[in-house]
């Protein structure tokens, strides 16, 4: 039998996307029906390294990127494609995270496997549409930053869960709306549905890494609030940037003397 972990590290060696998306489906589905073992011996997890990645998109310093407005087709391709590249990462983030962090609980992988699945159905909407603008996924230059904090992040769980999750991914629940109302301004209803469907189902993802980032510190008798913001000034500069979508982090797990932080100048 495959184990989990052999399986999360043939979904993050997968260089092909269609073959990343198919793998991760199939994993999360044998998963689901109690197919796959978590070894309590299993050995450790290789040292961290870059996941399998097709030969494009070329990535690139985010400031390298350049700034396209939503109002050309163009300019809404390459929009749609900085998502879905966001989303492919987030489907080795997910991986990773099951990868890497051993001994923990069941609803850990749980957790963490069905976010690896909604981000590959997140991907796969996000490139129907852009062959829809006549485009691919690959057309447009990317940056890689989600993938450094994973690097950065490997060596402590209580840390990925908090930056990860709670910062990065986090970010698209703040920005994710404005977008939105300017899309349905342009009439780019299929566009739009598509965000509205991410946005509720990343409300999911970031909340389970507060559930997660709280099991940690809970474990370890740390406490969340002082920890989260030492996290901050260590790996992000010290602070977030606002606004931030208040109703969204709440329903994800933060809480509102933690949002009364973020937003203090």
């Amino acid at each position: 039998m495959t184990t989990l972990f052999e399986a999360a590290r043939i979904c993050l060696d997968a260089a092909d996307v269609d073959a990343k998306v198919a793998l991760t489906q199939q994993y999360a589905d044998a998963f689901a029906r109690g197919e796959l073992d978590v070894p309590p011996d299993a050995p450790s997890p290789e040292p961290i390294r870059a996941p399998g990645r097709p030969s494009k998109p070329t990535l690139v310093h985010p400031r390298d990127l350049p700034r396209r407005g939503l109002g050309s087709l163009q300019g809404r391709a390459a929009f749609i494609h900085a998502i879905a590249h966001i989303e492919l990462n987030a489907i080795d983030l997910a991986w990773d995270a099951v990868y890497r962090f051993r001994d923990l609980p069941q609803a850990f992988y749980a957790d963490w496997v069905g976010v690896a699945h909604d981000e590959s159905r997140h991907f796969v909407l996000l490139r129907d549409r852009l062959r829809e603008l006549g485009h691919d996924y690959g057309d447009f230059d990317a940056h890689n930053g989600l993938w450094e904090m994973t690097e950065k992040t490997a060596h402590d769980g209580l840390a990925r869960m908090a930056l990860v999750p709670r910062v990065l991914e986090a970010r698209g629940l703040d920005v994710t709306p404005g977008m939105i109302v300017k899309l349905r301004e342009l009439g780019d209803e299929s566009t739009v549905a598509i965000l509205d469907l991410i946005l509720r189902e990343e409300v999911a993802h970031v909340a389970a890494g507060s559930r997660w980032y709280r099991w940690y510190c809970a474990q370890r008798g740390i406490e969340p609030r002082a920890r989260f913001r030492e996290l901050l000034k260590e790996y992000a500069g010290g602070y977030l940037h606002g606004p931030f979508n208040i109703e969204a982090r709440l329903l994800a797990g933060f809480d509102e003397d933690e949002l009364a932080a973020l937003e203090a100048p």
